[in-house]
């Protein structure tokens, strides 16, 4: 399918792909990348909020992200959770490790801010960064699981909303 969409035989896409995995981990690192883009922005540009106002920033990010390509970030959250990643050449998994490691980094970044402004509880930041990782990817999934039983509904933005709402509250000194 992706190589009649791309228009080019299957023989050629794997000239540059080994396997399939190896191809649909490729398209990974577009979002990833999108996601550091978008993470660096509230980190370096938003110096003016308040620890608070950059997680409700962080929220905007993360549904930004899954909207600018849903299909290929739900692929990602399966790859992430399965031993596909065995699969893939040295420097692809090396450049989704880099982005991956990157983008945590980033979130970790606006949870020190708030801890060490005492906004935030004294835990350290890449946990916090960790935790909202796993609600959106959580979160993620199972709305898309209930979307495929029943297309009318699409919860995630609701969904999403409550998810930060509730952790902030919680990260909340």
């Amino acid at each position: 399918d992706i190589a009649k969409e791309a228009e080019l035989s299957p023989g050629t896409l794997y000239l540059y792909f080994k396997n399939k995995d190896e191809l649909f981990s490729s398209l990974s690192i577009r979002i990833l990348q999108y996601l550091n883009l978008r993470l660096e922005h509230v980190v370096n540009n938003k110096k003016d909020m308040c620890p608070g106002q950059k997680v409700d920033a962080l929220k905007d990010v993360m549904y930004d992200v899954y909207e600018f390509d849903p299909l290929i970030l739900i692929n990602m959250f399966h790859l992430q959770s399965s031993d596909t990643l065995k699969n893939l050449s040295p420097q692809l998994l090396a450049n989704l490790k880099e982005l991956s490691r990157n983008s945590l980094g980033l979130m970790a970044k606006i949870f020190e801010e708030g801890v060490k402004k005492k906004k935030f509880i004294d835990r350290h930041p890449m946990a916090f960064a960790d935790i909202v990782w796993a609600i959106f990817s959580g979160v993620v999934l199972w709305e898309e699981s209930k979307r495929i039983i029943n297309d009318d509904k699409n919860y995630l933005k609701d969904t999403l909303e409550t998810a930060f709402e509730i952790f902030a509250r919680g990260i909340k000194k």
